[in-house]
């Protein structure tokens, strides 16, 4: 029996982590931001979006999160060429599926560029993984076993 947080067993402890996790995960279902603000959540989506080779939309939003942190202009210069020539550019090694016209935002904000220069194309992509993504994710088994 589990008694006493002190004194708590490991097998305890391992029970108490799986029953938080679960907990967590429920709310993953309706909310991808609260996947995202979950470490355990993001790695398995991560895992998750690898089996299907479709991880470039979370690596994007993931990119320009590191990206909106930056605070020397050098850097976030190199960091914005870095974005765009990984994921925005027409034939990029990991082009994320963002119409032409969120493609002409992007393309502008990048001539002086600021912590906001990718904000329409990642709310772009969070909607994405929002309404596609985020629903295959909940039926895989990566999430079913989560929830066993």
């Amino acid at each position: 029996m589990c008694k006493g947080l002190a004194a708590l067993p490991h097998s305890c402890l391992e029970r108490a982590k799986e029953i938080k996790i679960k907990l967590e995960a429920l709310q993953w279902r309706d909310s991808l931001d609260k996947l995202l603000q979950s470490s355990y959540g993001l790695a398995s989506f991560k895992s998750f979006l690898k089996s299907e080779f479709s991880e470039e939309n979370l690596e994007f939003w993931m990119a320009c999160e590191d990206f909106k942190k930056t605070t020397s202009a050098a850097k976030m210069a190199e960091k914005a060429k870095k974005i765009y020539e990984e994921f925005i550019q027409t034939e990029a090694p990991k082009e994320v599926n963002i119409d032409h016209f969120t493609k002409d935002i992007t393309v502008r904000n990048l001539v002086e560029p600021s912590p906001s220069s990718f904000d329409v194309a990642q709310k772009r992509v969070h909607a994405l993984m929002e309404k596609d993504s985020l629903p295959r994710f909940v039926r895989s088994e990566f999430y079913q076993e989560l929830m066993k």
